[in-house]
């Protein structure tokens, strides 16, 4: 994320921030348990629990209870059916938001490969959302198999383009 300040000719002294982003976040809600593995200040003994805000491609968002260092390496457990996912991430904000009293905890994927188990963890939770749908619509139980095929065939395409 790169950021441009600008002085307001109108209005002495103040300035606006203006921010790029590189990727597109989505909202969306999914478990995950983090640990500070990294940092010049206090390095983390417990996981703690929580959920993303939301994801993109360069990294995700969640709140914490406590403030993380901006620069602090940190672990991220994310669960499913089972298995659990390890990533690796950098924290580049942590702020406090007055309306959840909790803290906004944004981080980035150094390498490339985190940010795509992060991406296939998101599509593996939407195909598995997928599967209630079609197991309601259709009153017989659809596997997450047959999800699968069906998800793949309606939307594979739109995934390589965004992000191959």
């Amino acid at each position: 994320m790169k950021k441009e300040e600008l002085k307001d000719k109108g209005n002495q002294g103040s300035m606006q921030i203006i921010e790029f982003r590189h990727f597109i976040r989505h909202p969306v809600c999914l478990p995950l348990a983090y640990k500070v593995i990294n940092s010049r200040v206090k390095e983390s003994k417990e996981e703690i629990r929580s959920e993303t805000v939301n994801v993109s491609l360069g990294g995700l968002l969640f709140p914490g209870k406590y403030p993380v260092k901006p620069g602090a390496g940190i672990l991220i457990k994310m669960p499913f059916e089972g298995k659990l996912f390890n990533i690796k991430a950098k924290v580049v904000r942590s702020v406090n938001n007055p309306k959840t009293k909790l803290y906004d905890i944004a981080v980035n994927f150094p390498r490339s490969q985190e940010a795509f188990k992060v991406k296939m963890i998101e599509q593996i939770y939407l195909i598995a959302e997928y599967r209630d749908l079609l197991s309601l619509e259709e009153g017989t139980d659809v596997t997450l198999e047959e999800a699968s095929r069906k998800w793949i065939k309606q939307y594979s395409e739109q995934f390589r383009k965004l992000y191959w």
